[in-house]
This record gives C-alpha cells, sequence and structure tokens, in this order.
C-alpha cells in the first residue's frame, strides 16, 4: 500500500506561538506534569511537537499540548504537517490511542528499567508499573513514595484460539456454542 508523506518541514518554533487544538480532548493531571517534567530535567526534551498549518499561517498543535504548555517560551522541534482540519482531527483522536494498543514485553522492559536511575518519585512509579503492563493512569492519586519492587506475576500457561466470524448472528451462536460446551468465552469485536 502506497502511504503519502504529511510531513511539510521541521521547524523551530518558541511553543507558546503554536496554538492548541480546540479539539484536543485529552487531559493532563498533575502526575503526569510531574512525571514529564522529570524527564524533561533530566535528559531534556527529545521529541518534535505534531502541528498544521493554518491558512493564516498560524501552526495549530495536533499532538504535544503538554510539551508545549510546560514550555512555552522555548523554541521547540515542531513537525509541521501538510493535512487539513479533517486529517488534523483523525490524527488528534488515533495517535495516543495507537500508542495504547502496544503490548508488553515483560522481560524486556524488566531489563530495561532494571538499568535505570532516577531522582523523581513518579518516575519510579511509572518505571515499576511497567513490566507488569499496569495501567498508568490509575497514579495520579497514589503516594509519590517509591514502590517496593514486585516480582514478575507468574502468567499460568493456557491455550487460545480466536475464530473471525462473518457477523454478529454467527458470533453469538458459536459462543452460545462452546460456552454451553464448557469453555470459557469472550466476545471481541474489531
Amino acid at each position: 500500500m502506497p502511504v503519502r508523506n504529511r510531513i511539510k518541514e521541521l521547524r523551530w518554533v518558541r511553543a507558546g506561538d503554536v496554538r492548541p487544538n480546540p479539539r484536543n480532548w485529552r487531559t493532563h493531571p498533575a502526575f503526569q506534569r510531574a512525571a514529564l517534567t522529570a524527564v524533561l530535567a533530566e535528559v531534556g526534551f527529545a521529541d518534535a511537537l505534531i502541528a498544521r498549518e493554518l491558512p493564516d499561517g498560524a501552526l495549530e498543535l495536533v499532538d504535544g499540548h503538554l510539551r508545549a504548555e510546560l514550555l512555552p517560551d522555548d523554541a521547540l522541534p515542531v513537525l509541521v504537517l501538510d493535512v487539513d482540519e479533517v486529517e488534523a482531527d483523525k490524527l488528534l483522536a488515533a495517535l495516543d490511542p495507537l500508542a495504547a494498543l502496544a503490548g508488553t514485553n515483560a522481560e524486556a522492559v524488566g531489563q530495561l528499567v532494571s538499568r535505570l536511575e532516577t531522582e523523581s518519585a513518579e518516575l519510579r512509579q511509572v518505571f515499576a508499573r511497567l513490566p507488569q503492563g499496569e495501567n498508568l493512569a490509575g497514579l495520579e492519586g497514589e503516594s509519590a513514595a517509591p514502590p517496593t519492587p514486585a516480582e514478575p506475576p507468574l502468567i499460568e500457561e493456557c491455550f487460545q484460539l480466536v475464530v473471525t466470524c462473518r457477523d454478529e448472528s454467527q458470533q453469538r451462536t458459536l459462543y452460545e456454542r462452546l460456552a454451553s460446551e464448557g469453555y470459557a468465552c469472550r466476545v471481541l469485536t474489531l
């Protein structure tokens, strides 16, 4: 499948001059702000904002709202896209959820975080949760005390089968049949 390159240019722009997207649906709780601030302090800025150019020449963010908000007076790299409002909205709606769909290789991330040191209590909490593949959204209300290292959970061997059905009716029929035969079933719709 041919894929179009929609990156027009990389431009250094004062972050406060890039307009926030009025349709941005992401919120940034205090814990996330503290964790990102820690990464910026310990490593520095290492990712580009993504924006589209408006008809008046101004830039409107697609991704990077918190980074721009935390560093409004800094010149940051901005990938300027050649997309219209509808395409920008698709990216705004899809980028974070697509990243969240990635799985976790517990062994690999465990080895990675075992090598990391940080002064930030927030980053220690984030790093401690990664090997278990835990959702990090719940960290906001937790204490900033460093977590105690946990043993990796033992995963019991199991065998699963995924069946593609032609429609919902066939899916329901197959589910009911397998459930009645004693199989533990889950219904997925992708």
